[in-house]
C-alpha cells in the first residue's frame, strides 16, 4: 500500500529551502522601528534589533557599509533601514543584513532634497560653466559660519598653519535651526555688500540630514549662485551632499579641506618667487650680455677725434693732389690745343703765303685798300707791292 506522504527533509534541507525563498520574495525592503540591544563588535559590524509595539527581529550591518554611516545609533533611536531579508541558518532564525540606515523621517527629506536639486539643475543652477573660478592669490577669507562651531576652529587652525599670510574675517550666522538658512543669507549678502574678502567659506561640521537642512534651502541656494565673490562650502563629512554644496563654486568634503583649497601654503609661494627670481636673473643676465656686445660692437666702431682729424686731414691732402694731378693734365691738354691753333695759325697767316713768293697788292688810295683782280686797276695809280721780306712803289702803265 502506498501513499503520497511528502518527502521527509533534513533540518537544514528546510533551512536552507527557507533562505533561498526568502532570498527571492524580499531582495530589498524598507522597514522602520526602534533601535534595542545595540552592539558595535571589535570587528566593525553592528549588531542590534529593530523594534516597534508588538514585534521585532534581529539586525545585522557590517563594517564596510556601517562606516558610510554619519551617525552610530543608540537604543532608542527611531531609524529607517533598507536591508535584505536572510535566514540565519545555523539558528533557524531570519534576520535583516542592513545596506543603508538614516533616522527616520529623513526619506521625505531625501525625496524634497532631490526634488529641488532637479529644479535647480533645470534652471542652471548647477551647470560647471555658471562656477567661478577661485582667486590665484588669495589675500583675505571670508568665513560664513557659527562663532561656536568646530568647523571655524578648524578653518582658522589650518589657514594660520598653511597661509599665515591670509587676513580673515568672520560673518558669524547660526548654521542649525529654522532660521539658519535666513541668516546665512544675510551674511552672505553682508560679505558682497562689503566686499573685503577675495573668496568665501560656507561651513559647520558633521551631523544627520535634519541638522544640515539649512543648506538644502531654496533661497540659500540662489544668493550663493548670486554672489559676486567666489564660495567655498565645507559641510559635513565626505559623505554628506547638501544642495549649497551643488550651487558653490568649489565643494570641499570638510571644513579643513575647504581652508586647504582656497590658499596655497606659504612654502610654496614662497618656492613660486625663488623661480621667479630665479627666472628674472636669468632675463636680467641675457639682456646685460646682449647690451654688452652691442657696447662692444659699437665701441669698436669709434674713433678718437685726433684719429679722425688724421683721416680728414689725410683725405684733404688726396684732394689736393687730386685737383693738382687734374689741374696739370688741363693745362697740359689747353697747351697742347695752343699749340696746335698757334700752328694752324702759323700755316695759313699771309707771312707764310708771302714767304712762298706771293705779294700782296694795296692801292695807295684810297687808304691802301687791298686789290685782290686785275680788272680794278687803272693806268697811272700808284701800288704798294708788299713783299715777305720788305714793301716797295710801284705804278700802273
Amino acid at each position: 500500500m502506498t501513499t503520497n506522504a511528502p518527502a521527509c527533509l533534513s533540518v537544514s534541507q528546510l533551512n536552507q529551502t527557507v533562505a533561498r525563498l526568502l532570498e527571492r520574495s524580499f531582495p530589498l525592503v524598507a522597514v522602520q522601528g526602534e533601535i534595542s540591544n545595540f552592539t558595535r563588535a571589535s570587528s566593525g559590524h553592528w549588531y542590534f534589533s529593530l523594534k516597534d509595539e508588538q514585534a521585532q527581529v534581529r539586525c545585522a550591518m557590517f563594517k564596510g557599509r556601517a562606516q558610510w554611516t554619519d551617525f552610530v545609533p543608540r537604543d532608542g533611536d527611531r531609524v529607517e533601514l533598507n536591508a535584505q531579508v536572510r535566514l540565519y541558518e545555523p539558528r533557524g532564525d531570519y534576520q535583516l543584513i542592513v545596506d543603508a540606515i538614516r533616522r527616520a523621517g529623513t526619506g521625505a527629506l531625501l525625496e524634497a532634497f532631490h526634488r529641488l536639486k532637479e529644479k535647480l539643475t533645470q534652471q542652471g543652477l548647477l551647470e560647471t560653466e555658471r562656477k567661478r573660478p577661485l582667486p590665484f592669490f588669495v589675500k583675505t577669507v571670508g568665513i560664513i559660519t557659527s562663532p561656536e562651531a568646530a568647523a571655524l576652529r578648524d578653518v582658522v587652525a589650518t589657514l594660520q598653519t598653511r597661509a599665515p599670510y591670509v587676513r580673515l574675517i568672520l560673518y558669524p550666522t547660526s548654521v542649525q535651526g529654522a532660521e539658519a538658512a535666513k541668516k546665512i543669507i544675510q551674511a552672505l549678502t553682508l560679505a558682497n555688500q562689503r566686499a573685503e574678502a577675495d573668496v568665501l567659506i560656507l561651513c559647520r561640521g558633521g551631523g544627520s540630514m535634519e541638522d544640515l537642512w539649512c543648506f538644502n534651502d531654496e533661497a540659500l541656494a540662489h544668493a550663493i549662485a548670486a554672489s559676486a565673490l567666489p564660495v567655498v562650502t565645507g559641510v559635513g563629512h565626505e559623505t554628506d551632499f547638501t544642495i549649497a554644496d551643488f550651487v558653490a563654486d568649489v565643494r570641499a568634503p570638510t571644513p579643513t579641506a575647504a581652508a586647504q583649497i582656497v590658499a596655497r601654503p606659504l612654502q610654496e609661494w614662497l618656492g613660486h618667487l625663488q623661480v621667479q627670481q630665479r627666472h628674472l636673473v636669468q632675463i636680467m643676465q641675457r639682456k646685460l650680455d646682449n647690451a654688452s656686445l652691442r657696447l662692444d660692437l659699437a665701441a669698436r666702431g669709434l674713433i678718437s677725434p685726433t684719429q679722425r682729424l688724421d683721416l680728414y686731414q689725410q683725405s684733404l691732402l688726396q684732394l689736393q693732389r687730386r685737383l693738382q694731378l687734374g689741374l696739370h693734365h688741363r693745362l697740359a691738354r689747353e697747351e697742347q690745343g695752343l699749340q696746335h691753333l698757334a700752328s694752324l695759325l702759323t700755316a695759313f697767316s699771309p707771312q707764310q703765303t708771302l714767304e712762298r713768293g706771293y705779294v700782296m697788292v694795296r692801292r695807295n688810295e684810297p687808304r691802301g685798300q687791298l686789290v685782290t683782280q686785275g680788272a680794278e686797276l687803272e693806268p697811272g695809280q700808284t701800288l704798294s707791292l708788299q713783299f715777305h721780306d720788305q714793301a716797295v712803289s710801284a705804278r700802273v702803265t
